[in-house]
Parts: structure tokens; sequence; C-alpha cells
């Protein structure tokens, strides 16, 4: 079908464009919509305070380090795999950091490298008992759990170590400012900018390749309100950012993770036999894939995004304390489950566990500026997962399309199909 003829469509045929263009099913961006109406919802019931440029950096900077776990996390379960242990390694890297900072007087810089070259330590360690021992990653990480948490609270002896200026930075430090004074942050709105710009960059290469593919591209109106949408959100959010102090340093370290692992996990053959192993691992072993090297290489890279999480917590309280690490990894599964990963494995992606993220991040301190009971908070969140994938099974029990499953892969539409060598899954799935 010709762009000519798409553009010239009937209304019927333009909803099914529309369609089309967000995945085949517009409940695709089911949480993305829950996700603004609780914005919504929490700026009427705080009369305003919820979107106050504090608070949205606070939201930021809050929740960083579960984000970053979430991104780790989301490769391990879309393997067919679970980890425990990565609250009890983000506090073991955080206090062998500290220590190292404050009783050896390592430099900062060097210290993070430490804190990195520990966590992939760590996850080699787990990886080899599930990759080439064959013991359930559950098991291992359960064991991790309390291997690695019996050490930090060795280490630590019951008190706090405190950690240098220079090392808070990466998580209470913002990028500078430079330029004219214009009332607000002049580099947070450039990368605002910027952003948009790459957006609509990103949608006319998208198109370009489904035409090149010789497959039907949507009308230009469905791509202009999409960019519309996105530019407006990402504009608003860098405004409301460039009011206060501008993008935060963890932020800036988030969105380069983000970007990376998203590239990683559609682009790449490894991240497309991460794919292949948590759909079918038995059919990807017969078609090449070494199922070992992927399921210990995803432990290892979930150590190191633990390792860079737990400096990122140390250095936001300032310390490292023998309570921290607890419940992260919950908190960190519970954002990849909301975002649409399937327990079985084989479908998640990044950008959907930094949406699942931020749903619970804004229930946090949407519910924390209400004065709600810490306790009620608990039991919402718990309510909330539990809804989010009992309706996304059920809605695939139907055999109906996963619609949190799918959050932004309509928006990467017309990617290369995945290598034929592999089982047929993949972030679109």
């Amino acid at each position: 079908m010709s762009q000519k003829s798409l553009d010239s469509a009937s209304p019927i045929s333009f909803v099914a464009q529309a369609r089309q263009a967000m995945g085949g099913n517009v409940r695709q961006y089911g949480m993305i919509m829950a996700l603004l109406l609780l914005v919504a919802l929490f700026q009427v019931l705080t009369d305003g305070l919820f979107l106050e440029p504090r608070n949205v950096t606070s939201l930021l900077v809050q929740n960083g380090y579960i984000l970053i776990l979430a991104i780790g996390m989301v490769m391990v379960i879309i393997a067919g795999h679970i980890d425990l242990s990565v609250g009890s390694v983000a506090a073991f890297v955080g206090a062998t950091v500290a220590i190292s900072m404050q009783r050896f007087d390592l430099p900062w810089p060097l210290a993070i490298i430490l804190g990195l070259i520990v966590g992939v330590i760590v996850g080699a360690w787990q990886g080899f008992w599930v990759a080439y021992v064959g013991i359930p990653a559950f098991i291992v990480t359960l064991a991790g759990m309390m291997l690695f948490r019996g050490l930090d609270l060795m280490m630590l002896n019951a008190s706090s170590v405190g950690v240098p200026d220079g090392f808070q930075i990466i998580a209470n430090g913002f990028i500078p400012d430079i330029g004219p004074k214009t009332g607000y942050h002049n580099p947070t709105l450039l990368l605002a900018i910027l952003l948009v710009v790459l957006f609509a960059v990103l949608e006319v290469r998208k198109r370009a390749a489904l035409r090149k593919h010789q497959m039907d591209v949507p009308p230009w109106s469905i791509s202009l309100i999409k960019l519309v949408v996105i530019g407006a959100a990402v504009m608003v959010f860098g405004l409301l950012l460039a009011s206060y102090k501008g993008v935060p340093i963890v932020a800036l370290i988030l969105g380069v993770l983000v970007a990376i692992y998203t590239f990683v996990t559609r682009k790449t053959v490894f991240g497309r036999h991460i794919y292949s192993v948590g759909g079918n691992s038995m059919a990807a072993g017969l078609s090449g894939v070494n199922t070992k090297r992927i399921d210990f290489m995803v432990l290892v890279n979930m150590g190191l995004l633990s390792g860079v999480a737990g400096m990122v917590f140390t250095a936001y309280l300032n310390a490292a304390n023998p309570k921290d690490g607890v419940g992260f990894e919950l908190d960190a599964i519970a954002a990849v489950f909301i975002g649409g990963a399937a327990v079985a494995g084989g479908i998640g992606t990044v950008s959907g566990s930094m949406v699942g993220g931020l749903v619970m991040g804004v229930l946090n301190l949407g519910l924390a500026n209400l004065s709600v009971d810490s306790n009620f908070i608990q039991i919402i969140k718990g309510m909330v997962l539990l809804l989010a994938v009992a309706f996304d099974v059920r809605s695939k029990l139907q055999g109906r399309p996963s619609f949190i499953g799918m959050i932004m892969s309509g928006m990467n539409r017309g990617s290369s199909p995945p290598p034929a060598t592999v089982t047929a899954v993949g972030p679109e799935a």
C-alpha cells in the first residue's frame, strides 16, 4: 500500500493504522496512561504540590537506585531467572567502597572503580553456580542474599561509615549551570530540546525503514501526534527540572544506562539471544546459542548494576549503613513485572521496567505527600503489583495481546527482525 493511499484513508482505516502504529493494540500504552493518571490524581489531591520542581527532582533522586537495579533485573527475568540478592549485593558494594575511602584513604574515583569490580566479581560468582553448575538462580541468589548481607554486617560492625563530599555528588549533585541568566537551568533546557529532536529523528528513520522493507507506513498524522505528545511531556518535565537545580547527576547516569541497555537488548545479537534463551532455552541451544554463556553474563551484568545502585544509594545517604539494601530486590522485581515482563521469561523491555519503576515511585512520593501511613503504602503497592500482573495474565489466557508487556514496543516497529537462527521472541513480543 502506498503512502498516498494511507494518508487519504477513511476514518476507519485511520483508526486501524493508529492501532498498528501502537503495536496492534491501543491498550499496550495502558501503564503509561496509568502513570499519567496517577500523576494527575496526586497533583489534584496535594493541591498542586506533587508537580513542584523540587518534588519532581526528589522523584528521580529517591528512586534512581531502584531504576538502575530494574535495568539489570529485567534482563535476568527475560532470561528466565530471578535475582534475590541484589539488595544485599548493593549494600555489600556500598560498604566496601565506603570503607576503602574512609579507612584506606582511597580516592573516590578509584573507589568507584573498585565498586564496579567487586560487583562484577559477585555477579561472576553467582553466574558460575547458575550457568555451569546448574543450580537454579532462585537458590543461588537466595544464598547470595544471606551471604552478602552477612559480609556487609560483618564489615560495618553495626556502625555507619561516612563517604567524602566528592563521592556524594553522584547521588546528590546536579550538572552545572552555564550561559546567560534565563531564570531556568540552561543545560537542562538544552538536553530537553535535544531529546525532542532525537525522538523526531528516530521516528523519521523508523518510517524510512518501513518503506525500505516495503511495509505499510502509518499516516504522517499518527507520527505527528506521537511526537507532539512525547515532545510536550519531555519539555514539561525538562522545564520542571530546569526550574529547580537542573538534571541530577543520578538522572544523567540513569539516562545513559537506559540508552545503552535499550540498544543492547534491541539491536545486538547478545540481546536477541537473551530473549531466545528466556523464550525457549532448549530451542535456543539447538539453534547454536551458548545458553550457559548467556545465563552467566546476565548475572554478571546484574552484579555490575547492583554495584552501581549500591554506590548511588550510599552517596545518597552520605554513608554506608547496616540496614542498606533491605527490600531493594522486591522493589526492582515489582518494577519489572509492573513494566510487563513475563514470569516465565522471554518478554520484557528496559523502557517498560522504567515505567513500572516510576509507577512505584509516584505511588511512594504521592502517598507520602498525603501523609499516608507507611504500612498502608506497602499494602497499596502490593495490590498494584498483583492487579497489574493478574490483568496481564488474564489477557493472555483469553488470547488477547498483553497491554503491559508491549508498553513501548509500538514505538519501535519496523526494526530489523531477530536472527533466523533463534526463537522468534524479543522485545516486541
